[in-house]
């Protein structure tokens, strides 16, 4: 099947197998390798991205669910040379220590702060339960998103990604 998506800002347009996993498109025909492959089960999130301005595990998205939409993965964060208020507040507060979870953290603590611009601690971990990570201890992650939360604008969530995406769209792809 023929699919369009726009991925961090770029449109691309790429024949695609109907049983293609969105997670796997956007790393083997994309490149867009800083989304992980976790357990292709939909229970870790690490392999959350934004799909139309909400978090989405991509192993549970086909490909073709994905056509037309809008998709922001970790590498599309960054603005101007400089990361995203989470990805920053992440490695101020040391939030990660193999790495592994981090991409589906930043990005689903993103989706978090958008719908609670000031969480407490109890919702950061309410918010991000669907991702798992089995090495920090999640202490330094819950201190990230509320520290994140202290930097960010108002309105720099999911829908900012959208109007910074729109003004880089360009054709790529196969």
């Amino acid at each position: 099947m023929r699919i369009t998506v726009t991925v961090d800002g770029t449109k691309y347009t790429d024949e695609v197998e109907p049983r293609t996993l969105l997670v796997h498109h956007l790393r083997e025909k994309l490149g867009k390798v800083g989304t992980v492959v976790g357990c292709d089960t939909s229970n870790c999130g690490a392999c959350t991205v934004h799909l139309d301005g909400h978090s989405v595990k991509s192993c549970s998205v086909l490909a073709v669910q994905a056509d037309g939409c809008e998709v922001t993965t970790v590498e599309g964060l960054a603005r101007d040379g400089k990361l995203h208020p989470v990805q920053q507040a992440f490695h101020d507060n040391h939030a990660l220590q193999c790495g592994f979870c981090t991409p589906g953290m930043i990005m689903q603590s993103i989706d978090l702060l958008a719908d609670n611009p000031d969480p407490d601690e109890q919702a950061v971990r309410e918010g991000l339960e669907g991702n798992l990570c089995r090495c920090t201890g999640y202490q330094n992650i819950v201190r990230a998103v509320r520290d994140a939360a202290q930097h960010m604008s108002p309105g720099a969530g999911p829908e900012a990604e959208r109007i910074a995406e729109n003004k880089h769209v360009g054709v790529g792809g196969d």
